[in-house]
Formats: C-alpha cells, sequence, structure tokens
C-alpha cells in the first residue's frame, strides 16, 4: 500500500492500559509508513489520557462504551460519526468483533487488522494470526501486524510523554505527604484490577519496601520515600501497606488520573509491582521494575526491554491466566520478599549508580561467564566531534586526528563483545568540499588508527547529501539506522547512541537508543543546543569519552546482572 493514496487512518486501540502501552511503538511504526497521513485514535477514555500530547495522534475519538456509544444504538452513532469523517484506512489493534463491524459499518474502504473473532469477512485486508504457541511479547504482537504493510526493522521499547506541568504538579502532590525532590521514591503497586490471582501478598510488599527504604539511607545516606499506586476500590489495600512503613508514605491509590499516575511513577527511581498497566507505564519511562509474576505469561506481558526484573515460582499450573485461583495460589505464596528485595535492591543500586552495587553486578556477571557484557549490543556513534576533532568540514585524510581516551574506549568496547557502527552526516559532499573518494580515504585512515588499538569498527554510514536535498537518511531521521539493522542484523533494543550533537541525541530517541552526549564537540554547537539537548535528556551527559564507555559498561553490567533473576525465578 502506497502513503500517498492515504490522507485519514484510524487507528483502533487497545482497551486495556497495559496493553495500550506495548501497542505504542506500532503507532510510531505507523506513523512512519504514513508520515503525512491525519491519525486518529479510537479508544476508551482512560486510554485516550494515556497519548494525549502524543506527537504522532492528530486527533483522539473517544469510545464512550458505557454512555454515548453503550448498545446497538451507541454502536450505530459511532458508525455514523466514523463514516462522516471519511477515513481512507482502518488499522485495528484491538482483536474483537466490534472493531471490525464499526470500521465496516463505517464505510471505511480498507480495513487491516488481524484475522480473529471471526471478522475476516468484515476485513478488506485480513491478517494470519501468529501462533501463540511461540508466546510472541505482545509489543511484537502489535508491530508484527504493520509488516504486510512494510513496516520493517524491530520495535524498540514503549514511549509515553508529559508536560513539564504535570512533573510539576505531581512533585507538589508528594511535597504535601512529605516527599521532597532530592528523595529516593521507591513505587509500590500492589493490587491488580484484573483479579486477586496476579497479586502478591501485601505484607511482602510491606517487608520489600521497609528494607529497600532502610537501605536508601544505609547505603546512600539519603531519604528514602514510597508511593503506593492502586485503582479505585484499593485504596484499603494501599492504607494497609503504609501503615507498616516508617518512610514517608504518599498513598495514591484509587486517587489519581491516568495522567496524574504517569507522572507518579517516573518519578519513582524503583517500581515493585505485579503484572499491571503501571508496570509498563513505568517501563515506557525507564523507570526500572521489579515485576512478581504469577498467573500470567511473563514470556509476552513482561516489561519490553532490559531494565527490569522478572521474580516468580515455577510451578506447573502458570501461567494459567486465570481471574482467580481455585486452588492453593502456589505461584505468588512461593516468592518470598527477601528475593523481590535481592533484586530490587541490585536494581535500585544502579539506577542510583551506588559504587558497591555496581562492582557487585560486574562481578556476578563475569561470575555467570557473561565477560562479554555487551554481546548482542551495538554501539552507534558519531564522527566528527565524537571520535576525532571536529574542523568544521573534514576534508582530506591528513586532517583526521582521534580524540583522547577514543581508541581505548572502542577497545574496550569491543572487547566486551559489542558492535561498533558509525552513523555520521557528511553534507560536505553535498556541498562539493570534498568527493566521495576524500571521504573514503578519510574512513580508511579512521579504520586504521582504531585497528591499530584493537578497536576496528563493524560499519560506517554516511549521508553524503546536501541539508536541502530532503533525503531520508541524514539524521535526526533514521535512514542510515534502519540500514545498518538491516545489513547487520542489529537488534535496537540493545543499543547505545554516543554523540556530541543534538541531532545525535534526537536519532537516539526515535529509535530508542540509551544516549550519551559527549561535549567534545565545537563549543558554540553545545550552547546553542543547550535547551534542546535538555529537552532529550540523555542518560550520561559528560566530557569524556572514556567516561562514556564506562558508564556504557557499568550499565550493561546491571542489566546482565538483572537476567538471571527472571529466567530462573530466584
Amino acid at each position: 500500500m502506497r502513503s500517498g493514496v492515504v490522507n485519514r487512518i484510524l487507528v483502533r486501540g487497545p482497551n486495556w492500559l497495559g496493553d495500550a502501552v506495548m501497542f505504542e511503538p506500532s503507532l510510531r511504526g505507523l506513523r512512519r509508513l504514513f508520515p503525512k497521513a491525519a491519525l486518529s485514535l479510537l479508544v476508551q477514555p482512560a486510554v485516550a489520557e494515556l497519548f494525549r500530547a502524543h506527537p504522532d495522534v492528530d486527533d483522539m475519538v473517544l469510545y464512550d462504551a458505557k454512555g454515548r456509544h453503550a448498545g446497538l444504538s451507541g454502536k450505530w452513532t459511532l458508525a455514523g460519526d466514523l463514516r462522516r469523517a471519511g477515513y481512507d484506512l482502518a488499522v485495528l489493534f484491538q482483536n474483537a468483533f466490534e472493531a471490525a463491524l464499526l470500521a465496516f459499518l463505517a464505510g471505511i474502504p480498507r480495513r487491516y487488522g488481524y484475522a480473529t473473532d471471526g471478522r475476516s469477512l468484515l476485513l478488506s485486508q485480513p491478517v494470519a494470526v501468529p501462533d501463540r504457541r511461540a508466546s510472541l511479547h505482545q509489543v511484537r504482537y502489535y508491530w508484527d501486524l504493520l509488516k504486510p504493510l512494510g513496516l520493517t526493522g524491530e520495535p524498540d521499547g514503549p514511549r509515553l510523554h508529559l508536560s513539564p506541568q504535570e512533573e510539576r504538579g505531581i512533585a507538589h502532590r508528594l511535597g504535601q505527604a512529605g516527599i521532597s525532590d532530592g528523595d529516593v521514591v521507591i513505587g509500590l503497586n500492589p493490587g491488580s484490577t484484573y483479579g486477586s490471582a496476579k497479586r502478591w501478598l501485601p505484607d511482602r510488599f510491606a517487608d520489600t519496601a521497609e528494607r529497600l527504604s532502610r537501605w536508601v539511607g544505609q547505603s546512600e545516606g539519603r531519604k528514602a520515600a514510597v508511593a503506593i499506586f492502586g485503582a479505585k476500590g484499593e485504596e484499603t489495600l494501599g492504607r494497609e501497606i503504609a501503615a507498616r512503613l516508617s518512610a514517608p508514605v504518599a498513598v495514591l491509590s484509587g486517587a489519581t488520573t491516568i495522567r496524574e499516575l504517569m507522572a507518579a511513577v517516573k518519578r519513582c527511581s524503583l517500581l515493585v509491582t505485579n503484572d499491571t498497566g503501571p508496570m509498563h507505564i513505568a517501563s515506557a519511562f525507564n523507570v526500572p521494575v521489579t515485576a512478581v509474576f504469577g498467573p500470567t505469561d511473563w514470556r509476552t506481558t513482561a516489561p519490553f526491554g532490559d531494565h527490569h526484573v522478572l521474580v516468580r515460582t515455577p510451578v506447573d499450573c502458570a501461567p494459567c491466566l486465570l481471574r482467580e485461583c481455585p486452588i492453593d495460589h502456589r505461584c505468588m505464596t512461593g516468592v518470598a520478599s527477601t528475593q523481590v528485595y535481592e533484586a530490587a535492591v541490585k536494581q535500585l543500586g544502579c539506577s542510583l549508580g551506588v559504587t558497591e552495587v555496581l562492582s557487585a553486578a560486574v562481578h556476578e556477571a563475569k561470575e555467570r561467564n557473561r565477560a562479554n557484557l555487551l554481546d548482542g549490543y551495538t554501539v552507534f556513534l558519531d564522527r566528527d566531534g565524537t571520535l576525532n576533532r571536529n574542523p568544521g568540514y573534514l576534508k582530506s585524510a591528513s586532517e583526521l586526528e582521534l580524540l583522547p581516551g577514543v581508541a581505548a574506549g572502542l577497545a574496550d568496547l569491543k572487547s566486551a563483545g559489542a558492535r561498533l557502527v558509525v552513523i555520521t552526516n557528511q553534507s560536505g559532499v553535498g556541498r562539493g568540499l570534498l568527493t566521495l573518494k576524500d571521504l573514503e580515504a578519510i574512513h580508511a585512515r579512521l579504520q586504521g588508527l582504531l585497528e591499530r588499538e584493537g578497536a576496528s569498527l563493524d560499519a560506517i554510514y554516511f549521508c553524503p547529501h546536501h541539508p536541502d536535498d530532503g533525503c531520508r537518511c541524514r539524521k535526526p531521521l533514521r535512514g542510515m539506522v534502519d540500514r545498518a539493522v538491516s545489513e547487520n542484523q542489529l537488534d535496537l533494543r540493545r543499543a547505545y547512541m554516543i554523540g556530541d550533537r543534538i541531532h545525535d541525541m534526537q536519532l537516539a530517541k526515535e529509535i530508542g537508543a540509551t544516549s550519551i552526549l559527549v561535549t567534545t564537540g565545537l563549543p558554540e554547537d553545545h550552547r546553542s543546543d543547550a535547551p534542546m539537548l535538555e529537552e532529550m535528556r540523555p542518560a550520561l551527559t559528560t566530557d569524556s569519552f572514556a567516561d562514556a564507555v564506562d558508564w556504557i559498561l557499568r550499565d550493561a553490567a546491571c542489566r546482565a546482572s538483572s537476567a538471571p533473576q527472571a529466567a530462573s525465578g530466584r
């Protein structure tokens, strides 16, 4: 399908909060496929709040299933509203028969979705459902729906968006509970609207939080506080846990809007949770998650990415997917608070940068035959101002001079198993300042200098076009990265980006890579880019390439030390 013939798209999003978060990468993928189309999102009110201010949503259509759109007459009303909007294409991420029927009644000519619930005849383009026995993660399940439309590459982690005003609002509210900006906030989500089978024991949540808050005070010398989340009806549960804690507590159960919940979760340094929607919200904001899994399938609904730990007790009856346990709830009672505490304190230490925890994480990773901490990872690298001195336009190989620490740092990354890929804009070619032959010589010298230090690059991708050419490869567009992924089978879920300019940080955000800003480029560029760089919020800003490499190795060590917890459940 060519994007030029599609002007208006209706997207039927999922109903559950967690599913909606996991669908978000596909929303961005759909925007990639149809960059000029107006995109309307049809969702229930709670999910609409989740996506308010999302940059890829042009219009929100509320599905008021309990009010205006209730019953057959309500569905007919909604179909009429959709018909008058004149959509060219409906993409149905919700699998229900009703979603396809509404699109059909609305007269949308192209109706695209999985062939589930006997709705194939209502779809103009039904897509075969993936084999569920493969335990496909839900993020990939949604992503794969778009592949027949031409979507390529791999999904990165979900992203959500908040305004500075919303973050300041929750900071004020936490302040009223005695939680200041400098406190380490431990989030707890002990409930579950799905059913009691997903709930870990309240006293164990309390014990874990109490031990974590004491650990923060002893190891960091900082004050810890606890924020307890939950849906309406879970207020008593939140208060019962709060009564067992000595740290300052904000009980937010049943007392937040979706937007306030998002802001409060983002404020946390760690979230200890059951398998719930807030778990996925935390993951979307890169908040480390320690999740207790019981009856649900951890392979399909775990938070997407590496900054999380799953704690579970392997039992024969899990995953059963039941809302209520018909026997003894052994999948949850078998998880001890000590297990969750040990997993959480390691994550919290990595999040806060506690030296002794980081050292332990590195040691443990090596002890578990993970000396190649970056095996499977890619480090994308800018060139001028990051690897070599930036004279403005580098025109000849003889002018290339590596910056301090670059060769040794890249050698360390290489020995740890990383793939090293340069992504560089070279508009000097398009401007006529140098030829492609000159550029080849520059890159040959760069490779030669690095190979002497054991730091060979895996690939170099460059955009030779003038900025006015309108190409799709020039940073911050992702054309060069997509080509690198396709040609080298790279995994963007395990990617870092080191660069010295705003467009490097923008590219990292676009592809879901962890961004590191090195202020080794032209000083005047950093001054002019400062406001936008602050908005990009790189994971690290440093004037030392060596420090950037050390940070990556520590971050990978934290991820590696977390991984066995999910696999073994111990």
